[in-house]
């Protein structure tokens, strides 16, 4: 009798430890980070099952609180005022987990490939210019870094592996120098805390951040059926990286967005548009919070046929560049910096991490932030005017004309005649348009710009923004083979 009541008793203490579960919240929710300020921003994880868990913060008297379903997963909204801290917030289901040093600010989720990955000490015989001293000067409790874990998965995930840490030397010197740039400059201008979650790895493709709902108008992508299939190729796998890094944040209060990736897409790059804008509104979609903002990068030059196999087809990445310049025009509050002057002949990282950061930092501080007296846009090709042997090309954006690297021409112009054979041209700033001409194409048809794998843009808007790469024909271009 003694030890079937020591049985009994043992199993009622184990179902009563098995009945109650800390709360347990995903690694985005701890120490140090930054929550979205004015608006209606919601905590979930774990607790224990059916009980209420109650969120109490420390800028306001008012307590939020949500049942925990039989599982134990909650979610609990909570409204947050304008930009401060540092707060402390609690959540408890009797037992009480407290969050310290917590900011209220501007939170941007920053993705892409490598070159959004690329820390501030860079890669190895690799660095990022000035990333080192920049580091250095670098130490600001207003801003907070967040780096997300590689992983590639075929199914969803629940959380994430990282840490959020104030911004000083050693946290930068491991954080995606693009999105450092970007979120000094908003802090530094706007003046509120910056939250910088990067979720990026090298090499990844587009379609592997995006659902497979998404991707059903693209039957050219195969989905994977086993993890054995991701793990083969991993970043580059279709939805491998939105199921293992970027699906467990969607819920998660978010000013915007900001995006570097295209490299990996270069090769199959006549669909990049409806690609990229289809996984933009995906996102938006999942998010549920409207049309937040959308920044991205597009590549910067770079010759592509160093890591072009012999017998492989030799891509130009400038269609590439051309695909990702139609996105700002088909997805709403969004918009492009352009690269075309950054560029390395050999090296597809550039060292030049600033600019892109900066260039993306206008966009949000002109169009999200509203401040007036700065511009984002670079100029766009218009369209051309033949007047005998010259071309007169003509842009949009440009109230304040444009203007060349060298003066008053530009070295990166061709021109061709009927028999489409591109010629390097003369090209001469006059106020607000191009004229273009060469002596060998006594009657010109089209006229290209920067439509190379690699050249060093030379042309600008007036307010310094440089302008891409475009052509005024849709000459299909088929790829020659490396030999």
């Amino acid at each position: 009798m003694k030890l079937q009541r020591f049985l009994l008793l043992a199993v009622a203490a184990m179902m009563a430890l098995t009945a109650h579960a800390e709360v347990k919240l995903p690694a985005f929710f701890m120490d140090n980070m930054v929550l979205q300020q004015q608006t209606t921003a919601r905590i979930w994880g774990t607790a224990t099952p059916k009980k209420v868990v109650k969120v109490t913060a420390s800028w306001s008297e008012e307590e939020f609180t949500a049942k925990a379903d039989k599982e134990g997963k909650f979610m609990v909204e909570l409204r947050t005022i304008e930009a401060g801290g540092p707060y402390e917030l609690t959540i408890s289901d009797g037992e009480a987990v407290t969050l310290k040093n917590v900011m209220l600010g501007e939170v941007w989720i920053c993705s892409g490939q490598s070159n959004m990955e690329m820390p501030m000490k860079g890669f190895k015989n690799q660095p990022v210019e000035n990333g080192n001293l920049d580091a250095a000067r670098g130490t600001n409790p207003n801003i907070r870094l967040f780096t997300v874990k590689r992983n590639a998965q075929i199914a969803e995930v629940e959380d994430v592996i990282g840490k959020w840490e104030e911004a000083r030397p050693l946290s930068i010197r491991d954080f995606s120098a693009t999105a450092y740039y970007f979120g000094r400059m908003v802090e530094e201008v706007i003046d509120v805390p910056v939250g910088l979650i990067c979720v990026a790895w090298g090499g990844s493709a587009c379609e592997a951040w995006m659902t497979p709902e998404m991707l059903e108008a693209f039957p050219q992508v195969k989905l994977p059926a086993t993890q054995a299939e991701v793990d083969k190729t991993q970043q580059r796998c279709p939805t491998a990286l939105w199921n293992g890094m970027l699906r467990p944040l969607v819920g998660m209060a978010i000013r915007g967005a900001i995006w570097y990736q295209g490299c990996d897409n270069w090769n199959r790059a006549y669909y990049y548009a409806d690609l990229n804008a289809t996984m933009i509104r995906g996102w938006r979609e999942k998010w549920g919070i409207g049309d937040f903002p959308f920044y991205y990068c597009q590549i910067a030059p770079f010759d592509y046929d160093i890591i072009t196999a012999v017998g492989q087809p030799r891509y130009n990445s400038a269609y590439l560049r051309e695909q990702q310049a139609k996105v700002e025009h088909m997805v709403p509050n969004s918009g492009m910096a352009v690269l075309l002057d950054v560029g390395m002949e050999r090296g597809i990282h550039p060292y030049d991490k600033k600019a892109p950061g900066e260039r993306l930092a206008l966009h949000a501080l002109n169009k999200t932030y509203g401040i007036e007296g700065i511009y984002c846009d670079a100029p766009i090709y218009k369209g051309i005017e033949i007047k005998g042997n010259v071309v007169e090309v003509s842009f949009d954006r440009s109230p304040m004309w444009i203007s060349c690297k060298h003066g008053f021409e530009s070295k990166c112009f061709e021109v061709a005649g009927e028999d489409r054979v591109f010629y390097p041209a003369k090209a001469e700033v006059k106020q607000k348009k191009m004229i273009v001409s060469s002596e060998q194409v006594e009657k010109p048809v089209a006229v290209r710009y920067g439509f190379k794998d690699w050249c060093v843009g030379d042309l600008y808007g007036s307010d310094g923004l440089p302008i891409s790469s475009f052509r005024s024909d849709d000459w299909a271009d088929p790829a020659p083979i490396r030999e």
